[in-house]
């Protein structure tokens, strides 16, 4: 049994090492004895707090989509406009490639949200090996359905916002928010699979320019 106190820092611990695990062998190549390794601990702490794989991969899955909410949530202030405000979620739901690999993955709030870190190539092969199981895997389509839900309406809820301030012109937000998260999500995929837009540049671009048509009216 961990020691008293311990739990926090343990659990947190476990899911980082559980998602470094998946992001450098896969979700098959995933199991309680590779995570107790990277975790720093003994398999029976790992399972004293996660029962099995397929509750430690749900619970992993959870606080990889939490990581984004939390990160745009904290820098998203009451002072900027909507289109500030959308900067902000792009930066972080399709993020500008960088090289930042001797980072480690961080999704605990133990630290402070600005600790929380996920390098840029762990994001992309963790968002393939996460989705792809999610296409068959039922407990993990919940998971995605509830935290796309949720970003659907934060990102809805900011070009209302844009409308009202008169800072943009959007007939329908919620179809305005389900373009931008589907070009969010295809953009993603086109990332992983090496498919760069066909001048080259980060395409990123591709979200920006969509939300361009809405500023201004």
């Amino acid at each position: 049994m961990p020691k008293l106190g311990m739990e926090p820092k343990r659990r947190a611990d476990v899911i980082n090492a559980t998602l470094t695990c998946i992001s450098l062998h896969g979700m098959d190549g995933m199991t309680l004895d590779k995570v107790a390794e990277y975790a720093g601990c003994s398999k029976g702490v790992v399972a004293y707090y996660y029962k099995n794989k397929d509750h430690l991969t749900i619970e992993a899955f959870k606080s990889f989509l939490a990581y984004y909410s939390l990160k745009i949530e904290s820098e998203i202030e009451s002072t900027m406009t909507a289109g500030e405000m959308i900067d902000v979620t792009l930066k972080h739901i399709l993020p500008p490639y960088g090289n930042d690999t001797e980072k480690r993955i961080n999704v605990s709030q133990l630290d402070g949200i600005e600790k929380m870190f996920i390098p840029y190539e762990d994001q992309a092969r963790l968002f393939l090996q996460f989705f792809s199981k999610a296409v068959l895997d039922r407990n993990l389509q919940e998971v995605v359905s509830k935290s796309y839900l949720a970003d659907l309406h934060g990102i809805a809820k900011i070009f209302d916002y844009g409308n009202t301030k008169g800072q943009m012109s959007v007939e329908d937000s919620q179809s305005a928010a389900y373009g931008l998260l589907a070009m969010v999500i295809g953009l993603s995929f086109f990332r992983v699979a090496n498919i760069p837009p066909a001048n080259g540049e980060d395409n990123r671009y591709i979200c920006e320019d969509y939300v361009k048509k809405f500023i201004g009216g």
